[in-house]
């Protein structure tokens, strides 16, 4: 079966939290949203043909995880990305953000330092403050148009008791590929102090050509069983508002601990179309995948291509992984503020803004690839015009 992306979807009135709050969040109502990373792409047709049969029997009752769900989830990452998992260390949330908090309430104590490296995906900051935990970041550091990891320094951070790190791989929004080098080198760091790590590796299956995402847990058995991986097919396949999770957790009083909290919430039963969603993405949603990879790099080639001849000043930082696109904008502005009216008022575009990612974001922009690649042309085109003539405030 050949997909088609580039086929504009109008997701206007449909609750869509990207589509249907520009007036709300950016002040005008024909804002062309490319931030909150979900694509604006159908989901495959077999996983919708799956979803609307499970909704054609008319009673969406409590739902446990069958075996069909484990063998989806351990054999795609078996097949994927050469991992062999046991069965009895999956486990599950409504999402990979609220199983990185539930990771800290239980692995942690209130006022115990955990470790981000930031820019780094801004719901780190709230699972690690709100929490009540404190921040320990082990800035990355920029060379050579390639975000690196700052060891040195990470070594010292754990040295001095931080509990934890939350480590993004691949890694949003630099787009960063972590090698097999730098993943032992945080795993020897990290067993060494005891510093537990949680993996967010929702974006392991959005990897482009000539890299290859590792699962940290898959590189030895020391480094499973101090970590948790939090995955899910929600960015691979677009399903993010299905609300469901996979983590893998191979220490056994690790899991016991996470398992309690999922029972004490009462959030340990699967979603109705979860289940559904996980089962049918995973066993049925390769040739679609394979697909989307190929059309995002050709929107990834389309957007270098259109920056560097309309906007040459504007400095994009090619991701190895994921759908978006981190730009380093500081020859407009380096201002936050200034780079919001540019987008909002005067572009009528929303990029995601780079300082909420962490300060050193400040000046940047984040823009979300996965859409048609007309939409995706027509808000360039737009910021590029807005930015010919953009002055700043004074």
């Amino acid at each position: 079966m050949k997909y088609d992306f580039d086929k504009r979807m109008d997701r206007s009135g449909t609750a869509s939290y990207k589509w249907d709050q520009s007036e709300k969040l950016f002040g005008r109502a024909d804002i062309l949203p490319l931030w909150v990373a979900d694509m604006d792409f159908e989901a495959p047709k077999e996983v919708v043909d799956a979803i609307k049969q499970r909704a054609d029997l008319g009673i969406y009752g409590y739902t446990f995880r069958t075996q069909d769900y484990f063998d989806a989830v351990s054999g795609w990452l078996d097949r994927r990305h050469g991992w062999k998992i046991e069965q009895e260390w999956i486990t599950s949330s409504p999402g990979v953000v609220p199983a990185l908090s539930l990771l800290v309430l239980a692995m942690t104590e209130p006022g115990d330092g955990i470790i981000l490296q930031s820019p780094v995906y801004y719901p780190f900051y709230d699972v690690i403050k709100m929490n009540g935990r404190n921040v320990v970041d082990n800035a990355l550091v920029l060379e050579n148009g390639q975000y690196r990891m700052d060891f040195e320094r990470l070594e010292r951070q754990a040295q001095d008791g931080a509990k934890m790190l939350l480590l993004c791989s691949p890694h949003n929004p630099g787009g960063r590929v972590w090698k097999r080098e730098e993943l032992e080198r945080i795993g020897e760091i990290c067993d060494k102090y005891g510093v537990f790590v949680v993996v967010d590796e929702i974006h392991h299956d959005l990897v482009f050509s000539g890299h290859k995402h590792l699962p940290y847990a898959s590189l030895s058995d020391k480094f499973a069983q101090h970590s948790a991986t939090c995955i899910a097919t929600s960015k691979t396949f677009n399903l993010a508002g299905l609300q469901t999770a996979s983590v893998i957790i191979p220490n056994d009083e690790v899991r016991r601990k996470y398992n309690a909290l999922l029972k004490t919430l009462s959030i340990h039963m699967e979603s109705f179309f979860g289940l559904t969603a996980v089962v049918s993405s995973y066993n049925h949603g390769e040739q679609w995948l394979e697909q989307l990879l190929v059309y995002l790099e050709g929107n990834l080639d389309t957007l270098e291509d259109f920056i560097s001849k309309r906007l040459p000043q504007v400095k994009v930082i090619r991701p190895e992984a994921t759908y978006l696109v981190w730009m380093d904008c500081t020859a407009l502005s380096d201002k936050p503020q200034e780079l919001k009216r540019l987008m909002f008022e005067e572009a009528g575009v929303a990029f995601s803004e780079g300082s909420v990612f962490g300060k050193q974001g400040a000046g940047y922009l984040r823009v979300n690839l996965a859409c048609p690649r007309s939409l995706l042309l027509e808000a360039l085109e737009k910021f590029a015009n807005a930015a010919s003539t953009f002055t700043q405030s004074e």
